[in-house]
């Protein structure tokens, strides 16, 4: 991935969604990942655990000057998941999606919605219920880096692009290798819930991947946490 360089250019570059050890399948220790997104020129990064923010608090109070955290979540809804950003206290997680989107919406937080038509972990029964929440959101994944199959990240751009809701680029990380391989280059603030909405009008989606053996760092993951009591692994969760 080539660096992007937004404290030169003006330009803002942003992960909206990322993983630290505070979800059940990621060891990466909150400040090292805020430490790495800034080093890969990364200016803005949505830290988004599963049903907590603790994690995305710990990164957010030690990242680094040139780089601010988003407090975020991975919400699990009864249709799928959902990305919650600029969030306080974590949503909690078996609300139907419109229930946990008036519940970020309370916060005065967005909305995006996750690897939405992957096969193993997509948003309901596929893409009309993909296309019956658009409206509700904010984005649609358009390029998640951890989907194995291509084809769902293509279909998932174009809902977006039919729905006019933004796609874009995210890299899913749950290591360290994989922070920043895909994000989105924007132009504008996105510090804020409004300015982020506004730079989303004119957006650049930079879709790189970090390479399959790196997934396999999730299991081991999943099995350490479980260990330690701190994993909440649900049945059937392929992430």
């Amino acid at each position: 991935m080539a660096a992007p360089q937004g404290s030169r250019t003006g330009r803002a570059f942003i992960d909206l969604h990322c993983h630290t050890r505070a979800s059940f399948d990621s060891l990466s220790d909150p400040v090292k990942v805020a430490e790495t997104a800034a080093s890969r020129g990364l200016t803005h990064l949505v830290i988004t655990d599963h049903d907590r923010v603790d994690g995305a608090l710990e990164a957010q109070a030690a990242a680094p000057a040139d780089l601010t955290v988003i407090v975020g979540e991975e919400i699990r809804v009864r249709e799928g998941d959902l990305i919650a950003a600029f969030i306080r206290e974590a949503v909690p997680p078996g609300l139907s999606a419109r229930e946990a989107i008036a519940a970020v919406r309370e916060q005065g937080g967005l909305v995006g919605v996750p690897h939405p038509l992957d096969r193993f972990r997509g948003f309901g029964r596929g893409r009309a219920d993909l296309e019956a929440i658009a409206a509700e959101v904010d984005w649609i994944e358009a390029y998640n880096a951890r989907v194995l199959n291509p084809a769902s990240n293509g279909e998932a751009a174009h809902v977006a692009r039919e729905q006019g809701v933004p796609g874009v680029a995210v890299s899913d990380a749950h290591s360290l290798l994989e922070v920043g391989v895909a994000y989105c280059g924007l132009g504008g603030d996105p510090s804020t819930p409004e300015g982020l909405l506004a730079a989303l009008a004119e957006i650049e989606l930079v879709t790189g991947r970090a390479t399959y053996l790196v997934r396999g760092w999730t299991p081991l993951a999943k099995l350490v946490q479980r260990l330690r009591g701190n994993g909440r692994v649900r049945a059937g969760a392929t992430r």
